[in-house]
């Protein structure tokens, strides 16, 4: 069983042995790196911190892509599928004994099943993928929140989604303090309940990503009004993809 060592930015080594990391014996991580996409469908992701309102958007914009016809699937990372949900239970409900790197190997293995079960056959059937969530967010919240090896995450991540990668993704930013002040009083669950430095370096992640690789990234101001979000939302997608569908009434 191969091994990887693991370095935390926290400092000291670790040696994990995970059934998971034997995948790299059948596909090698440089292999995946050089998979494109392939598929007819169209693959987008949304990211943001807590409170940022993406996921409202995302219920918003389901509602126009179905009164106007657009073949679509709006799905969610984790809790996508019904193996999914049982992850995102264990993953979210507040109280819960996870650590990180638990957490991190859970996030991939919902992933995994996620991408074979739903985003692959949808995009092979042609449709809009919409993901409320995906690798970006186990960058932002397991490598620059939890202080986890960001390599191991970007090994992960290749393997669990079988290099599958978004066409685009738009970040929603929004200050950390804000974003927690909107949340429901008592519903938070355990990644809204961390301390505020953890959310801060979730969003830090989240712009250090739009830093490296700006042509995949749009970022939409999300202390903006919900409807002024809604309109900007309308106009990157249809500018993005309104040649491969018909968005002229979106």
């Amino acid at each position: 069983m191969p091994l990887i060592r693991i370095r935390s930015q926290q400092g000291g080594n670790h040696i994990i042995c995970a059934t998971i990391l034997t995948i790299s014996t059948l596909v090698s991580i440089g292999d995946l790196k050089r998979m494109a996409h392939g598929y007819p469908g169209t693959f987008l992701t949304l990211e943001g911190p807590e409170g940022a309102g993406k996921t409202t958007q995302v219920k918003l914009l389901s509602t126009k892509l179905d009164a106007i016809g657009i073949p679509h699937l709006i799905t969610r990372d984790p809790g996508g599928t019904p193996l999914g949900k049982q992850i995102r239970r264990v993953l979210l409900t507040p109280g819960n004994p996870v650590s990180p790197m638990a957490e991190l190997l859970l996030y991939s293995a919902d992933r995994a099943q996620h991408v074979d079960e739903l985003i692959i056959p949808a995009l092979k059937a042609g449709k809009l993928v919409i993901c409320d969530r995906y690798t970006d967010s186990t960058v932002a919240y397991q490598g620059y929140g939890r202080n986890l090896d960001l390599e191991l995450i970007s090994q992960l991540n290749g393997m669990s989604t079988q290099g599958l990668k978004p066409e685009l993704t738009i970040l929603f930013d929004l200050e950390s303090e804000k974003g927690l002040g909107r949340l429901h009083p008592g519903g938070h669950d355990r990644m809204e309940r961390e301390a505020i430095e953890f959310h801060h370096r979730v969003r830090k992640g989240y712009l250090e990503l739009v830093k490296k690789e700006p042509e995949r990234w749009q970022v939409i101001d999300a202390s903006k009004a919900l409807s002024a979000v809604q309109d900007e939302l309308k106009q990157i997608i249809c500018t993005a993809f309104g040649k491969r569908f018909d968005l002229s009434q979106l």
